[in-house]
């Protein structure tokens, strides 16, 4: 799983403490002029429009994606609890 996140979302930097990622299993891809593999992935899973508007995004080992922070939250806490 991926999240894409961007250095100024204060709901990025949320879950980003809130949660222990790397212990997840999930990789951040911050999207930025630095990191222009973010972008062609984001491309990949035909999200450039959604990034934006919206971040941050969860891209899900299907590759579906979840692209509001309430739902990210709720489906990390949820891993969290059958981890």
């Amino acid at each position: 799983m991926t999240l894409f996140t961007k250095s100024l979302c204060s709901a990025c930097q949320e879950i980003k403490k809130e949660f222990d990622l790397d212990a997840l299993g999930i990789s951040v891809e911050e999207i930025g002029p630095d990191n222009p593999d973010a972008l062609a992935n984001l491309a990949w899973y035909e999200l450039v429009e959604m990034a934006e508007k919206s971040l941050p995004i969860l891209v899900l080992s299907d590759s579906s994606a979840i692209t509001d922070s309430g739902g990210i939250r709720g489906y990390l806490a949820n891993i969290v609890t059958h981890h």
